[in-house]
């Protein structure tokens, strides 16, 4: 579904990328995992054309995403969240999610002010899959309230509404479970296994928590200083040598 190959981009003459490559199959979970600073959000900012690598190459069913703008990826079926939660504060829940249906509306601003039928249908079906969305992910009884007042967690899950309104075949998750205490990481960890086997969605995600990557992910691949070193089933990623070395921490440490 998803091909990068090569990827090499730097910043202030620092490689941040050199070479990278990493596949997702359609109805997989793979992990990008490494330090900080390894390159992973540069990898998921250039899959959605917020950065442009010096070299490489980035498909999604057979489309080249580096000849597209940020919102033709998001039309052609790639969302995402990021590390830092970036809902939109003032707004409510509810409006948090329909900003993601968006991507699918048809009508343009003449068509909305000139008050058509068509668009008020199509703003009572996304309303209406917004809905079910916050239903979905347990934020049905906060749809009125504003964002900004709700704990990080929840914030998190709007966030991921929002995404999911964007009807993505890919959905690109950093770090999902950063800030979260220990019963919120393991809800999450359930329902993203949820929404990929309910929606067919591929995923890819970025995380430290290394329980939460081993438990979910179908496939790991490992980034150091820029490089894979790394990419196979969770249980050899959790064995390989040069893993424990760079990134897991060798037993005596």
């Amino acid at each position: 579904m998803l091909s990068v190959e090569n990827l090499a981009i730097s910043f202030g003459g620092l490689a941040a990328l050199r070479g990278f490559s990493v596949e997702v199959a359609e109805r997989e979970i793979v992990a990008l995992i490494g330090p900080n600073g390894a390159g992973k959000s540069t990898v998921f900012n250039i899959v959605t054309g917020l950065e442009r690598p010096a070299s490489g190459r980035v498909t999604f069913l057979g489309k080249d995403l580096l000849a597209m703008v940020p919102h033709a990826i998001a039309r052609c079926g790639i969302a995402r969240t990021f590390q830092n939660t970036e809902v939109f504060r003032q707004l409510t829940v509810l409006d948090n999610v329909l900003i993601g249906c968006h991507a699918h509306l048809s009508a343009g601003a003449l068509r909305g002010a000139l008050g058509l039928p068509a668009v008020g249908r199509e703003e009572a079906a996304a309303r209406e899959t917004a809905h079910a969305l916050l239903a979905r992910l347990g934020l049905d009884d906060h749809a009125g309230v504003e964002a900004r007042a709700l704990p990080l967690g929840l914030q998190k899950r709007v966030e991921l509404a929002r995404a999911l309104a964007a009807e993505p075949r890919l959905l690109l998750l950093d770090e999902p479970a950063g800030g979260l205490n220990p019963t919120e990481t393991r809800a999450l960890m359930g329902l993203i296994v949820r929404l990929r086997d309910e929606r067919g969605l591929a995923i890819l995600l970025v995380e430290h928590d290394m329980e939460f990557v081993m438990s979910i992910s179908d496939r790991v691949a490992v980034l150091n200083d820029g490089r894979k070193i790394a990419d196979g089933k969770p249980g050899a990623i959790a064995a390989d040598p040069g893993v424990i070395e760079a990134y897991l921490g060798r037993e005596d440490d």
